[in-house]
């Protein structure tokens, strides 16, 4: 024997006849929360802030230093070699 149910409900109603919490409210609550925050942080990214990180003149001297170190003529790179 085989028996089908179909019921025809919305998610509203299929979740107040299970009896589970309507969660709209908090959800609505934290995306509200979410984008105020989004807002205040969202100076920090723009490409101006960005850029103006990058080209730290601390950031250029690692980045000298760095090649340096890299190619072999930091201190003791061709120390004893003639």
């Amino acid at each position: 024997m085989k028996v089908n149910i179909e019921i025809d409900c919305t998610p509203i109603e299929a979740r107040e006849f299970m009896g589970l919490p309507d969660v709209q409210p908090m959800q609505t609550a934290m995306m509200e929360k979410l984008q105020q925050k989004m807002a205040e942080n969202i100076e920090k990214f723009s490409p101006e802030a960005i850029l103006q990180n990058w080209f730290d003149p601390k950031m250029a001297e690692r980045f000298q230093d760095m090649f340096v170190n890299m190619s072999g003529l930091g201190a003791g790179g061709t120390k004893g070699k003639k």
